[in-house]
């Protein structure tokens, strides 16, 4: 008896990307995904109409926060998907990726698996030096207080419908991708990492590294996060499943 392919689901949050989004959706294996949901999350200048003309389911959510968009799209799963994956808007993922992050989830036992773009191939300019000792240090502090070895906290990732279910996820903005990682090392789920590419954004302007205060203000969330999930969470298991490949 074969056992029954998973049902995959992608969310996309968007902020203003009317030029970014086309490239991205036109480059995915679309076959490996039973739903593409693009999440507006407010944008003005056209967003939603080019995410349907390339194709892509669009989820309204006018309340901006890169969390709020993806709680979004979540709540507009079909119930049989089994894992969902999540990715940027701004062409700075590698669409080619999805293959090798779908793979490692189907194959490898794995509750949850991200891309790494500190294991991978960065394009010069792609991250800023914020963004990476933002990342050194959020990932260091995973190390210390729960002893798990990420390098990254990227947006490229998949995780089981299972596991989701865990992990309820409330965060409304930049904090939600530390606090899946978190939380998924509270739980003890297996998680694991792989190298993924990463590029210049082509278009538009970042809404957190293109400027001093966005920066600010997602570095000082995610920190606000670790320690929250710290605070709540300092009887719980250490010493989750964990690899890098």
């Amino acid at each position: 008896m074969t056992t029954p392919a998973p049902t995959l689901a992608l969310i996309i949050p968007a902020l203003n990307e009317v030029e970014s989004i086309g490239p991205p959706l036109a480059a995915l294996p679309r076959h490996l995904f039973a739903q593409i949901l693009v999440v507006d999350n407010g944008s003005t200048d056209g967003t939603a109409d080019a995410a349907r003309a390339a194709g892509a389911e669009v989820i309204v959510e006018p309340r901006r926060g890169y969390g709020r968009a993806c709680r979004a799209g979540l709540a507009a799963l079909r119930p049989e998907t089994s894992a969902v994956m999540f990715m940027d808007a701004d062409l700075s993922d590698d669409p080619a990726d999805v293959k090798s992050l779908v793979k490692t989830l189907a194959t490898g036992g794995w509750d949850l698996v991200v891309g790494s773009r500190v294991l991978g191939r960065a394009e010069p300019g792609s991250l800023t030096p914020v963004q990476r000792f933002g990342n050194w240090l959020t990932t260091r502090l995973l190390r210390w207080l729960w002893g798990v070895r990420f390098t990254d906290l990227g947006p490229l990732r998949i995780v089981s419908r299972a596991a989701l279910l865990r992990l309820d996820l409330r965060d409304p903005d930049y904090g939600w991708n530390v606090e899946m990682q978190v939380k998924a090392v509270r739980l003890g789920l297996a998680v694991t990492e792989i190298p993924v590419n990463y590029r210049r954004r082509r278009f538009g302007r970042s809404k957190i590294s293109g400027t001093v205060l966005g920066s600010a203000r997602a570095g000082f969330k995610i920190l606000w996060t670790v320690y929250r999930c710290w605070h709540a969470s300092l009887d719980t298991p250490r010493g989750p499943q964990h690899s890098q490949d």
